[in-house]
């Protein structure tokens, strides 16, 4: 499955309003997607990790549980 870059920076608009930054590594069927935070990233507005990885996968390709989360702070673990 081709990756939808049209969602991905549609995700990463709505990210970048709360001052948030998605990086993707993508490699055939795993993922690797770090947020990172800036200096005014509003500190509720992320989604818990579990439901990102449900967001991401299908703009992806890749199954939710192939997709390693990073977060700035681990507030929502699981």
């Amino acid at each position: 499955m081709a990756i939808d870059e049209a969602q991905i920076q549609a995700l990463r608009g709505s990210l970048e309003a709360d001052d948030y930054h998605l990086e993707l590594d993508v490699n055939d069927d795993a993922a690797v997607a770090t947020i990172t935070a800036g200096p005014d990233a509003c500190a509720d507005c992320l989604v818990p990790k579990d439901l990102m990885k449900r967001m991401l996968a299908p703009m992806i390709g890749v199954e939710p549980e192939r997709i390693e989360m990073n977060y700035p702070v681990d507030v929502h673990a699981g």
